[in-house]
């Protein structure tokens, strides 16, 4: 029995911080994907990374799936280390596709407390846009759909180990620091889905892009806000443990993105253009019918 699911990645989050002491981040998945595909055979062993087979091995265990082996192949766009999601795209989908390939169907919630007990995570396998508790998953928020926006990526370079970041001994205090401010960004993303007015969901990522700069410095980026907002995006968002910003376009001025591009490459030296993406409602897909076309899983 073969089984393919895929997962979105992100571009960063919309916003992050913590509320009253407890951690969240908004999420942001865009159009770029984690694809595992796994077939059942006894005689065939996996050879693949840590996080993946820890996945594995939780989930058997979860379902209490004894004695079985898993040929997994691993295919992803997302870049490691710069706060695209691709390690929680790679766990959430490798946690689903177990379990189809079982039988049996995880919920969001369920594949959250696995990937939780793994590492810090980003709730892009939950459907639409969330409200979601990176660390322990006290909190999980359906806030609504992405509405229609494109997403022009830019990387400042470097890695960023998520781990290593959510360990930080001044994170907490710093964060402390930041919760009116982005209680502000909190408040405008979330009228901004309801409303579906765009703009107010650029101005909220803008203002926790901007507090973040106290916990995570991104050179230029009050640069390239200037410049995007010049040009008809309506904010900039950030990975706040990465290392990729963000320029939100509606796609009514989607137009002007290549000249934003080019300013943003000139103006901005060592930040690099990745893609443009979409930004859409997240959640879990599999493949499924005689097209393989791709549905949602439920």
């Amino acid at each position: 029995m073969k089984v393919t699911v895929k997962a979105p990645g992100s571009c960063g989050e919309l916003a992050q911080g913590t509320m009253d002491g407890k951690n969240f981040l908004i999420t942001c998945p865009i159009d770029v994907y984690s694809t595992i595909t796994v077939s059942t055979d006894e005689s065939t062993p996996f050879h693949i990374g840590s996080k993946i087979q820890t996945a594995i091995n939780k989930t058997t265990q979860y379902l209490q799936l004894k004695n079985k082996r898993f040929h997994v192949h691993v295919a992803s766009d997302l870049p490691m280390g710069k706060g695209m999601a691709s390690s929680s795209a790679d766990i959430s989908a490798m946690c689903q596709t177990i379990a189809l390939s079982a039988g049996k169907l995880l919920t969001a919630d369920e594949i959250a407390d696995i990937a939780l007990s793994i590492e810090p995570t980003d709730g892009i396998f939950y459907p639409g846009i969330m409200l979601f508790d990176h660390i322990q998953g006290s909190i999980r928020r359906y806030l609504g759909n992405a509405l229609p926006m494109y997403i022009a990526i830019f990387d400042v370079g470097g890695e960023i180990n998520t781990l290593h970041f959510n360990q930080r001994r001044d994170l907490k205090k710093l964060n402390q620091a930041n919760e009116s401010e982005i209680r502000k960004a909190i408040d405008l993303i979330v009228k901004g889905l309801a409303l579906k007015d765009i703009s107010l969901i650029g101005q909220g990522a803008t203002i926790s892009a901007l507090a973040n700069q106290k916990i995570l410095f991104k050179p230029h980026l009050e640069k390239i806000i200037d410049i995007s907002l010049s040009l008809g995006a309506v904010g900039v968002n950030i990975a706040h443990s990465g290392t990729v910003v963000g320029v939100l376009f509606p796609p009514h001025t989607l137009h002007n993105s290549a000249t934003c591009i080019k300013k943003i490459n000139t103006d901005c030296n060592g930040v690099t253009y990745l893609r443009t993406v979409q930004f859409i409602s997240g959640g879990l897909t599999k493949q499924e019918g005689e097209n393989n076309e791709w549905k949602q899983c439920r």
